[in-house]
């Protein structure tokens, strides 16, 4: 199996260290458009292969895609981070051009691709991508309730002193200071958190976790990589090995918790062939409230897609 990724940045790096080393291609393209930057990290990886007992063979390319062709499984990190004095829908607009331009690039080589998403705002950039694929919506899958769950879960094991294993969580919504954890689904080897939490405490985890991309940003100077990277890594990993596993994912939803044309953070199940399921389950009025304020927020951030008029 061959595996690009777009973008050698420190997501896509990373992203392309986990995929190595547990051996999920026999062949990882890293593609940039810096020049050398991805052939120097490929080149770095590869020499981690003696140490870290891997076969699989990395590449590094500057801007040419035909190096990807009959790629089964594409991720996209690439784009710019929000600068000083840069609004919002300036972001959008830049990072919308670049998916476009990558997304039509690797189509004329790898016509059968799979996409992963991860560049932001990664919903809106993720409904970009389908639109300019024009391929079955089970194709594209956006990467951002995967991290979000493992901060949540991260921060839960903290508070609760104890492993992250045994932690199981539900995040839905927007990649954003709205996602939405959902508490009744929230369980510590079965337990429901709300019986080994007060309400203030897990109000409080709730609200570092959907600010958690900011907390690191302040500490950095810079988003984080490797949290994103390796959430990139194991939708590969559930794709190319058709493991058939639940992640929290953006996924298209064409009526699902009553929302439609949007990109949207859901449990979806990974398989070989992409998104093959998404789960759907009861929620309270104040979990529905909240999933409408998030997807009102998405709306917003694919609306200046739409505007670009660029697909």
């Amino acid at each position: 199996m061959k595996i690009s990724i777009i973008g050698a940045g420190n997501v896509g790096a990373t992203c392309a260290i986990v995929i190595a080393e547990k051996e999920l291609g026999n062949e990882v393209v890293l593609l940039d458009i810096k020049h050398g930057l991805a052939e120097g990290k490929a080149l770095d990886i590869m020499q981690m292969a003696p140490l870290a007992l891997f076969d699989t063979k990395t590449f590094g390319v500057t801007d040419d895609y035909s190096r990807t062709a009959n790629s089964q499984i594409v991720v996209i990190a690439a784009g710019l981070s929000r600068k000083p004095g840069m609004t919002r829908d300036d972001l959008i607009s830049t990072n919308a051009n670049i998916v476009k331009s990558i997304t039509e690039n690797i189509l004329k080589y790898s016509p059968d691709a799979i996409f992963i998403v991860v560049t932001n705002p990664m919903d809106a950039m993720a409904y970009c991508c389908l639109k300019a694929a024009k391929i079955p919506s089970n194709r594209v899958i956006g990467m951002g309730g995967l991290v979000d769950t493992a901060r949540y879960r991260a921060f839960l094991a903290e508070e609760l002193n104890c492993s992250p294993k045994d932690i199981q969580a539900v995040i839905l919504g927007g990649h954003g200071d709205h996602m939405v954890p959902i508490i009744n689904y929230t369980t510590v080897s079965g337990v429901p958190v709300a019986q080994l939490l007060k309400k203030e405490k897990l109000k409080d985890i709730i609200n570092r976790t959907r600010l958690g991309g900011g907390e690191l940003v302040n500490l950095m100077g810079k988003s984080a990589w490797y949290a994103p990277g390796y959430a990139a890594a194991r939708m590969v990993e559930a794709i190319a090995l058709d493991q058939k596993r639940y992640f929290p994912c953006s996924a298209y939803l064409n009526g699902q918790y009553g929302l439609n044309d949007i990109y949207f953070g859901v449990p979806v199940k990974l398989g070989s062939g992409g998104v093959e399921n998404i789960l759907e389950f009861e929620l309270n009025d104040s979990d529905k409230a909240m999933v409408n304020l998030s997807a009102e927020s998405v709306k917003e951030s694919i609306e200046v897609v739409k505007r670009l008029h660029i697909l």
